[in-house]
């Protein structure tokens, strides 16, 4: 749970998932469509599938047993990789194993001034040999988990708490810094010092040290280490969106989901009929395309001028940049659904928000119920012009203009 996300997010979740499977054997008797349920709103959902996947495989062909070091754990559990086998086996198992995760990376690349993109393979197989020599032989667990939290809350992104930190007379980084700031010193008390020499392999052509054409940047201090590639901007998808609503047996709106693929973005979750859109259609071409859509759902013709615009409605995923066009179609009748199509049914909002539906489907649900009530709201009069006078026997209709003589003439009667 913990990869890619953060601890206040998580703590939630995880308390809520032990509470409901508690062992590995209680895990693996649950559906895919339970994990889902209770993953729902956590992002990267096939860490829930493959954790699940996991649990079945070490109750139905390991007897139970969970393997033991970190070789074993990434050949034998789908979804465990060279992080989550060294954080297990070092930390649940006592195995002599380092671990690397981001802030790892953060925390070596300072010590040993890597200037390299960090992201390279030739980076992490080095920071990985780093890690496995540095780690207590003793306690590597404790090792391991200081270490990852030395770069969570001292070795930090951003305004690293340097002061502070446990290690800083090892850290290469920071004798850059002190070199730096004495050669500026020296400078500006007229002296010519030579350039400092900086720490480096004694190779040329090194792969962990810093590019020639990206120079030493003081503004940035320790920060310039780790260098990470320029990140490639997120793919920009559009897809057409409707929430399909009928009349419940108890006056309550209900809402179709369909079930969405088993691999894939967000495998095996609840959404609104949807259908991916070319970038440049035209509004009136979304709507026979979303109309055709449907009609396979419902098993009827659905007029393209009977679906409602809502709105748009934008969700960044990790790499994809989606907007989702959305309306609403209200349904008179039975609907007799397709059994051949993907699962679907029918929920009320109160089922719809504890399925396992995305966080992208629950913003298109608050859209649709914040147009609703849009509709429903009476509309306020306009204020009454000034001089008007109050709707009753002898005045002016409402809207009417008085003249300046009406508006002048002495009042009449008692």
């Amino acid at each position: 749970m913990l990869q890619q996300t953060q601890v206040a997010t998580v703590i939630d979740y995880y308390t809520r998932w032990m509470q409901k499977w508690p062992t590995l054997q209680a895990l693996a008797q649950a559906s895919l469509e339970e994990v889902n349920q209770l993953w729902a709103g956590l992002g990267y959902y096939s860490r829930g599938k493959r954790l699940q996947e996991g649990a079945r495989k070490v109750v139905s062909e390991l007897a139970g047993h969970m393997p033991r070091t970190a070789e074993a754990l990434q050949k034998l559990l789908p979804g465990v990789g060279r992080y989550t086998a060294g954080a297990i086996a070092s930390i649940s198992y006592g195995q002599a194993t380092g671990v690397v995760d981001g802030n790892v990376t953060r925390v070596l690349c300072r010590l040993r001034c890597v200037g390299a993109d960090s992201s390279s393979p030739a980076v992490i197989d080095r920071l990985w040999d780093m890690a496995n020599v540095l780690v207590d032989r003793s306690r590597p667990g404790d090792f391991n988990q200081a270490l990852m939290e030395l770069g969570a809350t001292v070795c930090v992104p951003k305004s690293p708490l340097c002061g502070e930190c446990p290690v800083k007379q090892h850290c290469q980084a920071w004798r850059r810094v002190e070199k730096e700031l004495a050669f500026a010193s020296q400078k500006l008390l007229g002296k010519a010092p030579p350039v400092p020499d900086v720490e480096d392999c004694g190779v040329g052509d090194c792969p962990l040290c810093p590019p020639a054409t990206e120079p030493w940047d003081s503004s940035l201090g320790v920060t310039n280490f780790p260098r990470k590639a320029a990140k490639k901007p997120p793919r920009a998808m559009r897809t057409a969106t409707c929430v399909l609503e009928r009349r419940g047996c108890h006056g309550a709106p209900e809402y179709l989901i369909v079930q969405r693929p088993s691999s894939g973005l967000l495998a095996g979750l609840w959404e609104f009929p949807s259908l991916p859109l070319a970038q440049d259609l035209q509004e009136e071409k979304e709507r026979e395309e979303l109309a055709d859509h449907l009609q396979a759902w419902i098993g009827r013709p659905v007029a393209a001028a009977g679906l409602q615009f809502i709105g748009e409605v934008i969700h960044v995923f990790s790499h994809i940049h989606q907007t989702y066009v959305v309306y609403s179609l209200h349904l008179d009748g039975d609907v007799t659904l397709d059994p051949a199509l993907s699962p679907s049914r029918w929920v009320t909002e109160d089922e719809f928000h504890t399925s396992a539906v995305s966080t992208a489907m629950k913003k298109v649900l608050k859209a649709h119920e914040k147009q609703r009530r849009k509709e429903s709201s009476p509309v306020k009069g306009s204020k009454r012009k000034r001089g008007a006078k109050a709707q009753g026997a002898g005045s002016p209709c409402p809207g009417t203009q008085l003249s300046i003589h009406a508006f002048l003439r002495a009042p009449t009667g008692p």
